[in-house]
Order: C-alpha cells, then sequence, then structure tokens
C-alpha cells in the first residue's frame, strides 16, 4: 500500500494546476499555480509578475490540488495538501518540456514565467465516494 505521500504525487500527476498558499503582509492568500512532480519535489510555475513568488520564497508554503470540479458522479473525488519549504529554482530543459507552453497572456499582459519548488515535509490525501444517496439524487 502507497504511503500518503506517494499517493499525493501519483495524484497530482493527474492534473494540472493547484493552489499555493502562504501569507503576504501577514495575510493569507493562495495563489494559482501550474505543477509538476519531479523526483519527490513538487515544481511550479507561476506568473512572475504578481510578485507573489516572493512571499513563497524561503517560506513554508502548503500546496493543494484536486479533482472536486472534474470528477463524475461514479468516481472518486481526491483532495491533496503538501506542506514544505519553498525555493526558487532553474527548471531544466526536461521539465520545461513537462510543463508544456505557458499561457500566452495573463490579465492582458506577456506570461512571465517564475518556477518554484517545494520540497515536501508532510502530505495529506483524503478521497470522497460516492454514495448511495448521491445516486439517488441524481435520479429525481
Amino acid at each position: 500500500m502507497p504511503t500518503d505521500e506517494q499517493l499525493a504525487f501519483e495524484l497530482l500527476g493527474r492534473t494540472d494546476y493547484g493552489r499555493v498558499a502562504t501569507s503576504m503582509r501577514a495575510l493569507p492568500f493562495l495563489a494559482a499555480s501550474r505543477h509538476i512532480v519531479v523526483d519527490g519535489k513538487i515544481l511550479l510555475r507561476m506568473h512572475k509578475g504578481y510578485g507573489y513568488h516572493q512571499a513563497c520564497i524561503g517560506s513554508v508554503v502548503a500546496y493543494g490540488a484536486d479533482n472536486l470540479s472534474t470528477a463524475g458522479a461514479q468516481d472518486i473525488q481526491w483532495t491533496v495538501q503538501l506542506v514544505g519549504v519553498c525555493e526558487a529554482v532553474e527548471p531544466t530543459r526536461a521539465e520545461l518540456e513537462l510543463f508544456g507552453p505557458g499561457p500566452r497572456l495573463v490579465d492582458g499582459g506577456p506570461f512571465d514565467p517564475v518556477y518554484l519548488r517545494i520540497e515536501p515535509q508532510f502530505s495529506t490525501v483524503h478521497t470522497l465516494q460516492a454514495g448511495h444517496d448521491r445516486q439517488l439524487q441524481h435520479m429525481r
């Protein structure tokens, strides 16, 4: 049976985007991010123009992703959360290929990528499975 961390990495590989959470000027915030899983670490690609990466670098952050809005009625829904220290990185060519192309525009301006890495210290995985009640709800 896989550990929570192994299962978290497997599930993160099934989706491309998640949210990084940290604090900025003592206030919590979430920012959307593209992610890939490489060698037991999470690599993030964010838009540099927002400046959110500056609050993440050197801080303990949480990163979460899920399939809650995309899972079908019979699918198992899942959420993943990883917590660890975040650092700026320069991705390798192979890692850049895993990310794929970035968006052309962000809020009307050109996309300027910045790359971060989270080495998870702990992870949690939660699953939800539709039961009989949900099936009856769809039959009405």
